[in-house]
């Protein structure tokens, strides 16, 4: 297995990748080894674990966890002691240490909960393994929320009953599961207690999430979004991803009562063409698609909109792609994520014929990107001489500098001597793509 730096590991580092749940579960790693008695170090290169939290979305993710492995080891030839955890360990469960000789643990997302009893087994010498989908809650077994960031991720949902012909998602994240409400509720309160200002709802399909509150009534995912907003000392609230078969009319109302729920929306759809869409596994066509869209608006007629849309997928024709086109140029979305198709093992789509030159996605997700570029360009420059509100996030590069997010969750640099977690009132002075400038106000907001 090659020569270790420590079998008996006093620090560490987590490294995620992907999604916001993946930083989630990241941050509770880190949690329960700090709970172990573990240092956290502020890179891989000298910790004696390293986590390797991965993520099976993105083309050759497996391949590039194994890069990232061969590159762990150090130039004396020591090398820290391993983990693979995440989608990639779920998905190649015992591969990995087979073709990875120096991997130590390999543990599931469903699984992390049991990672301070994986090290102990990997100390001995032992190659530790946990892939399992248990179905006692992980969450009760990770330790307390502690000191945060002022905008933190809470996992509300996970997993996927969706099947969408191109996810792994439901074979690496298991079925769709829904926290228990008094949970998520005592986990909210302490983010707030150590310092959270907003919190981001997450799951799979969060909106998917139901059921029983304290008094024992049946609640959707916009009953959630209500309690938590009558939480002392939350400012604001955000929910990434959802499904629009899951946007219910409660859901959409809440858009419109709930003060604390910012006005910014991610909706994938994926395609602008519904043959597309049917053969995607979608439930939902580009007209009901809209509607949605529509009903938000109407409720926050200052939304901004947000999608992921894939191009490429097998059989996509030019005359299908352009209907792509005419979907994001008619939303006009404030930003959007987009991807060229790869077929995932295991995953109905990859046996589908007629699958698209990879030189023909390069192009239309060229075409795609630019229209995309274009809009969120338009979006944030007609914010330009708003007054809004801005949460101060973390350091810009100059001196005084602070970067925040704004209600649409803009990324927003201003000189101020304010302090990171506070809300202050800012005029939006310029806009590029991917971020703005602001002049605070006179008075802060918060």
């Amino acid at each position: 297995m090659g020569w270790l730096m420590n079998r008996d590991p006093k620090t560490f580092h987590v490294k995620s990748f992907g999604c916001q749940m993946n930083m989630y579960d990241g941050a509770r790693m880190t949690e329960l080894l700090e709970a172990q008695g573990m240092t956290a170090a502020v890179d891989g290169v000298e910790a004696d674990l390293v986590v390797l939290n991965t993520c099976h979305i993105r083309e050759k993710a497996a391949e590039k966890v194994y890069s990232d492995i061969g590159r762990l080891k150090r130039e004396d030839g020591s090398r820290p002691m391993i983990a693979v955890a995440g989608c990639v360990a779920q998905a190649e469960g015992a591969e990995i240490p087979r073709r990875a000789p120096s991997v130590d643990i390999v543990v599931g997302p469903q699984a992390y909960h049991r990672l301070p009893d994986l090290l102990n087994e990997a100390k001995t010498g032992k190659r530790a393994l946990d892939t399992d989908m248990p179905i006692e809650s992980k969450f009760g077994a990770l330790p307390a929320r502690r000191k945060q960031a002022p905008s933190a991720f809470l996992t509300v949902q996970e997993g996927c009953d969706k099947f969408c012909t191109y996810c792994v998602v439901p074979y690496t994240r298991g079925a769709e599961v829904s926290r228990d409400w008094t949970a998520i509720v005592d986990e909210a309160k302490a983010l707030i207690d150590g310092g959270a200002r907003e919190i981001t709802l997450l799951g799979q399909n969060v909106n998917a999430w139901e059921g029983e509150d304290d008094k024992g009534r049946h609640q959707g995912f916009d009953g959630l979004i209500r309690a938590l907003d009558a939480l002392p000392g939350l400012a604001r609230i955000r929910y990434t991803t959802s499904h629009p078969n899951d946007m219910t009319e409660g859901l959409i109302q809440a858009h419109g009562d709930v003060e604390k729920l910012m006005p910014y929306l991610h909706l994938p759809v994926q395609s602008g063409n519904d043959r597309i869409l049917k053969a995607m596994n979608r439930s939902h066509t580009t007209r009901s698609y809209l509607a949605i869209l529509d009903r938000v608006r109407a409720v926050r007629p200052d939304i901004a909109l947000s999608g992921d849309f894939i191009v490429g997928f097998p059989g996509e024709t030019e005359a299908e792609f352009e209907d792509t086109l005419k979907l994001v140029s008619a939303v006009n979305y404030a930003q959007a994520y987009s991807f060229k198709y790869s077929p995932r093992p295991g995953t109905p789509a990859a046996d589908m014929e007629n699958q698209v030159a990879a030189e023909v996605m390069d192009e239309r997700l060229q075409r795609l990107q630019a229209l995309i570029n274009v809009g969120q360009l338009a979006f944030n420059q007609a914010t330009v001489g708003k007054h809004t509100q801005v949460l101060l996030e973390r350091q810009g590069k100059k001196p005084g500098q602070l970067i925040g997010k704004s209600p649409w969750l803009q990324s927003i640099h201003l000189e101020t001597v304010a302090k990171i977690g506070e809300i202050v009132d800012v005029e939006i002075l310029s806009a590029g793509p991917n971020s703005l400038a602001g002049a605070e106000l006179m008075e802060k907001a918060a």
